[in-house]
């Protein structure tokens, strides 16, 4: 089942990436985006970890394709029993001692195509969507887990109204085992709704929903609020806050993203 996914995976990502190249090239929009990303949680363990996450993230997108790679910094402050920008439980409750590790976090890539547009005038909108966690972050630091993610999942976009976009999504994530662990593959699932306050400001909401990645674990379920605006044709600040509703999810967390559109 593992290498099966696997290959679907990299089929996804390829197929996705090598359509059409000159068109892409010629009509789609390059974004750079960085900012900063603070998160703090017990996780299921009696002492918090606090995750400090800071990506540099290089989109390319068309009307119907999206490639974005996503090079992170990240910083970890806990006993070692959570690991990753995932905040991903490795093993049961310990009395460790909390230290600070960082460095380069685990690289992330992916691929989105749409691949349906239901109706005219405000078309149910189909994504499918590969994606890939390499292991770039240290295991050793407990800045990762030392093995690769895929993913593949299918997101819907339907404007109900004028200002109302209703979204949400649903997939499956393959997790690399590290050592001596054995992750669950798990299910995954978002639901939400943008309002467009103005022209150049949008607010968002989201529930997001993963199921537990160890059997003694709980699953996660978040919910975050965003604000988006732009300033102008190149620059948009996206805010957000997240707040968690299990013991495995995120007490609270938020972050400020900028990006440059070329």
């Amino acid at each position: 089942m593992k290498n099966k996914l696997n290959i679907i995976v990299a089929s996804v990502l390829l197929t996705m990436m090598s359509a059409q190249p000159s068109r892409v090239l010629a009509d789609g929009s390059f974004t750079l985006t960085s900012g900063v990303d603070y998160s703090s949680g017990k996780y299921g363990q009696s002492q918090s970890t606090d995750i400090t996450y800071i990506p540099l993230i290089a989109k390319y997108e068309t009307d119907n394709t999206t490639v974005k790679l996503t090079v992170p910094w990240l910083q970890i402050t806990g006993p070692g029993d959570v690991v990753g920008a995932d905040a991903i439980l490795v093993r049961g409750n310990t009395s460790s001692k909390k230290t600070t590790e960082s460095g380069l976090g685990d690289v992330l890539l992916s691929a989105t195509q749409t691949i349906a547009n239901f109706g005219e005038t405000r078309p149910l909108t189909l994504d499918l969507t590969g994606k890939v966690k390499f292991a770039t972050a240290s295991k050793t630091k407990g800045l990762g887990t030392g093995e690769n993610d895929y993913s593949v999942g299918l997101d819907a976009y339907k404007q109900i109204s004028k200002p109302i976009t209703l979204f949400g999504g649903a997939g499956y994530k393959l997790m690399g085992d590290p050592t001596g662990v054995n992750l669950n593959n798990v299910w995954f699932g978002s639901a939400g709704l943008s309002y467009r306050i103005n022209p150049s400001t949008s607010a968002s909401v989201m529930a997001d929903y993963r199921q537990r990645t160890l059997n003694s674990s709980d699953s996660l379920r978040e919910v975050t609020a965003f604000i988006t605006h732009k300033f102008s044709a190149q620059y948009k600040l996206q805010s957000y806050i997240t707040h968690g509703y299990s013991d495995v999810s995120t007490d609270w967390g938020g972050g400020l993203m900028l990006g440059y559109i070329f």
